[in-house]
């Protein structure tokens, strides 16, 4: 019985952190035994931004290694790094011709590069969610694992499935659908209560799976906290909320519960809190990073990894490619 096809991916800019692994990473280490996993560095996303042509590798291999070190096993998944699939940017190009000028400008996270970047607004940055389509759609994915933010991403991916199917009279490409282990997964919060953790804003306020036991320590120990609640049983800030979520990740149920019961009868005492969630968390990433730092160290391991996973990766897009080439007419010979 052939298994669903899922595809994801991580842009192989700045540093992967607790939200990455908490948001997609974990979820990659659920599916891999239980669906065909074409799982990516986004190496061409990340060139929007222009990165430094000497970091770009590093990057990338980093985030592989990150990726291994926190479960991923490249025996049961192709791990590859998406420009070694040159069929990407040709469906690319083809979806492009049925993408518009109009939908694309008014996709929020465009607008937010807009504005955060208003000296590069690139056509890479309009016509991401193509591109992001293409990633999907050259495996004919059937399931997504992608936070609430880039639901409208994988909307359009459908759309643009449905348009190429409808176009070239052919049911082709399935309509993927968002995959979550749990529907109410919670958003991991930047320790300073502002947002989401960020691989590239407020580095202060996240904790990423490359930090140092200090820096760890020292990240929890200044995460935003209050005066306390005033009324047993009190709804929890959403920043507060957020420490508990880490330290049920670190520290387990049992002290967690120590916590909230602290917490729901008025007595509870952050900087105690916080020094058990530190050390809790540094018993936690320090060994993702000591086992990434190894395999970062071991680059031919690397490559061989990267190699392997690309081949797995272009048996399934040249399949697709050749087929999508005829349906178009694009078949000369």
């Amino acid at each position: 019985m052939n298994k669903e096809i899922v595809v994801s991916g991580i842009r192989s800019t700045g540093y992967l952190h607790l939200g990455n692994y908490l948001g997609a990473i974990q979820n990659y280490v659920e599916m891999q035994n239980n669906y065909d996993c074409y799982f990516f560095v986004a190496d061409y996303h990340s060139l929007t931004t222009h990165p430094d042509p000497k970091a770009l590798k590093p990057n990338v291999f980093r985030v592989v290694a990150e990726n291994i070190a926190s479960g991923l096993d490249p025996e049961k998944v192709a791990l590859y790094a998406q420009s070694d699939l040159p069929e990407i940017p040709e469906l690319y190009l083809m979806l492009n011709m049925m993408a518009y000028k109009g939908e694309l400008e008014k996709v929020p996270t465009f607008k937010d590069k807009v504005r955060l970047q208003p000296d590069n607004v690139n056509a890479g940055l309009l016509t991401y969610p193509v591109l992001m389509a293409a990633d999907i759609l050259i495996h004919r994915a059937v399931k997504v694992p992608v936070g609430k933010d880039q639901e409208q991403h994988l909307e359009m991916a459908r759309n643009f499935a449905t348009r190429f199917n409808t176009r070239y009279g052919a049911e082709f490409f399935p309509e993927p659908q968002v995959w979550r282990s749990n529907a109410d997964t919670v958003k991991i919060m930047s320790l300073d209560g502002n947002g989401k953790m960020s691989k590239s804003e407020n580095a202060n306020a996240t904790i990423y799976l490359s930090d140092d036991d200090d820096t760890i320590r020292k990240k929890i120990m200044k995460a935003k906290t209050d005066s306390g609640p005033t009324e047993p049983n009190s709804e929890m800030p959403d920043y507060i909320k957020n420490l508990f979520v880490l330290l049920q990740v670190s520290a387990g149920s049992e002290v967690t519960q120590t916590f909230t019961d602290a917490f729901n009868n008025c007595n509870i005492r952050y900087g105690d809190m916080k020094k058990q969630l530190a050390e809790s968390m540094v018993s936690f990433v320090g060994p993702i990073r000591e086992k990434a730092a190894e395999l970062q160290r071991d680059e031919q391991a690397i490559r061989k990894i990267l190699k392997e996973g690309a081949e797995k990766a272009r048996a399934s897009s040249a399949v697709t490619i050749a087929e999508a080439r005829k349906l178009i007419g694009i078949n000369y010979y």
